[in-house]
């Protein structure tokens, strides 16, 4: 279990796009404390879906910290422009960057808070030269690529050897997973230590709005 405070973060994946000002309105107003936005670059991963422009215009409706999570090949190419359309937060794949510490020192210096990230079939043993150099760590509970893919409980083992690194290596770290956070993996996941909690489906697809998913999250983390 991690002594962090809990962190909702809905992935802007599962919103209605022609609708995604008032979407983003709603999951602040509805408690929000991020919002997760997936770059997808078609190559990395079996999907195309945003880049800086709408970065650009979240930016313009939110004061949100924008958590941009980037599964693209060569990122290191593409931070500046993130960052510059207002991103608070990178996050980039250990999978995707072969000189890690550069790419990781590159963010910090852009001003954004640093994230790195591990697909589920990866180690956690090739974050931990790293995790000095980070604030948080991101571990993907399902393949990524597209939303709305059902939980992966092999990950939580992997969490929690994570979460006994990041508190030795670096207290302040956050962990964060993304993928099937539900009401029901949600604890799941907080007792193995993840902070941030990346919800797409369960949140703008929830019944009662991005509101009610969000409090549906908070509840089931808080019983």
């Amino acid at each position: 279990m991690s002594e962090h405070p809990v962190l909702i973060a809905p992935s802007l994946l599962a919103a209605d796009i022609t609708r995604l000002g008032d979407e983003i309105r709603q999951a602040e107003a509805g408690g929000a404390d991020w919002l997760h936005v997936d770059i997808m670059d078609g190559h990395f991963v079996p999907n195309l879906t945003f880049g800086p422009a709408v970065v650009a215009a979240c930016r313009q409706v939110t004061r949100l910290p924008l958590d941009v999570h980037l599964m693209v090949t060569h990122p290191e190419q593409m931070l500046g422009d993130f960052a510059q359309a207002g991103a608070s937060r990178l996050t980039v794949h250990v999978e995707t960057c072969p000189h890690l510490h550069r790419t990781l020192q590159q963010i910090r210096e852009l001003g954004c808070a640093v994230g790195v990230t591990l697909n589920p079939g990866t180690s956690a043993v090739l974050l931990y030269p790293v995790l000095h150099l980070v604030d948080q760590v991101l571990v993907m509970s399902v393949n990524p690529g597209f939303g709305g893919q059902s939980f992966l409980p092999e990950v939580l083992t992997k969490t929690r050897e994570l979460r006994q690194a990041l508190d030795q290596a670096n207290p302040a770290g956050l962990i964060e997973m993304d993928g099937g956070i539900t009401a029901k993996t949600a604890p799941l996941a907080r007792q193995a230590g993840v902070d941030v909690f990346v919800a797409g489906t369960s949140v703008f697809r929830h019944p009662a709005g991005p509101a009610g998913g969000i409090q549906a999250l908070r509840a089931a983390l808080n019983s």
